[in-house]
């Protein structure tokens, strides 16, 4: 009984030591918005927008537990050519929860258009990572006739292969890494509500990156902190324990593609990205060596310069070379 004793107080005090609260709305806004965001009004949740940049307007939208700063890089590059428009998806970043619980992938499609609608954005490029990947698949499959283009990075929501497969990863399309079945632990979950350790996110930026040297440690403070931000934690054991069932029409997906993919991609394999490249006629793949789920956070000088390739602005990498620059994809 004295041990079992001492063991659950060592316990509770373990759990003591884990015990974060959340962090104030106010607080999280201070530290994390940019000199360009915007908070808008979108039924019933205030969308946090970061807005650099003139010109055609470009969608980039982010994956699971993460947020617009993971574009950060992507959006200082494309801002001379483009308009680029990063949104804070619900349960996620700065936005914080929806009091409506809507976080499926659908609904998070159509609160981009209604956002594009209330813009005036008739016409758009559109680009996602992960989840956000599944994201624009939506966008673009509903509304073909207002996407530009499509760029898919690392993203879920690829078709499920016909014939069998000899590669047990070949018909996963994404969520099946260890942080998504912690999280989907009724027992677990309901104790990281509170017990939010942050040593689990410095795992889970070196399973995200296919090189751990590059991990910055401001990058992994953000995503622990943002986590934190009041409600997103309860807001994402209620995205996750919601329906993650989605229908995409790729027959409708004749817009210009791009799908690029770290080859060193442990939640989501480059198997998928095959799949894609299968599904949708013309689309161009570009596959990174050694880069493993977060391109754009990983290699964001390298990625974001294929990407304005495909939008149609020459970069240049050598930079004895004169430029030269092209009218966007149509």
């Amino acid at each position: 009984m004295k041990i079992l004793a001492f063991l659950l107080l060592a316990f509770v005090f373990f759990l003591a030591l884990l015990y974060r609260s959340d962090i104030p709305e106010e607080e999280i806004n201070e530290k994390y918005s940019y000199p360009e965001s915007h908070f808008v009004e979108m039924d019933g949740v205030n969308l946090h927008v970061r807005f650099l940049g003139k010109g055609v307007p470009v969608f980039l939208i982010h994956g699971s537990f993460s947020s617009l700063h993971t574009w950060d890089k992507w959006q200082q590059e494309l801002s001379p050519y483009f308009m680029t428009i990063s949104v804070d998806l619900p349960g996620h970043g700065l936005t914080g929860p929806d009091p409506l619980k809507r976080y499926s992938v659908e609904e998070y499609a159509d609160l981009i258009l209604k956002l594009a609608e209330k813009l005036d954005l008739p016409r758009f490029h559109i680009a996602g990572n992960s989840m956000g990947g599944a994201v624009a698949l939506h966008v673009a499959s509903s509304k073909p006739e207002q996407v530009l283009s499509l760029n898919l990075i690392d993203s879920s929501g690829a078709p499920r292969p016909i014939s069998r497969s000899l590669d047990p990863t070949a018909s996963r399309g994404g969520g099946q890494a260890w942080i998504f079945q912690l999280m989907e632990n009724p027992i677990l979950s309901k104790l990281l509500l509170r017990c939010t350790p942050k040593f689990l996110f410095t795992m889970n930026m070196r399973e995200v990156y296919g090189d751990t040297e590059r991990i910055d440690s401001g990058t992994v403070d953000r995503y622990f902190e943002l986590m934190l931000r009041k409600g997103n934690r309860q807001a994402t054991l209620d995205r996750l324990s919601g329906s993650r069932r989605s229908t995409v029409d790729f027959k409708k997906l004749t817009m210009p593609t791009l799908i690029m993919w770290g080859d060193k991609d442990r939640w989501i394999p480059v198997s998928q990205a095959l799949l894609f490249e299968k599904e949708i006629p013309g689309s161009n793949l570009i596959i990174f060596e050694g880069v493993g789920h977060v391109p754009m956070e990983e290699i964001p000088t390298v990625s974001v310069a294929d990407y304005l390739s495909f939008l149609g602005v020459e970069v240049r990498k050598n930079y004895l070379d004169v430029p030269k620059y092209v009218s966007y994809v149509e």
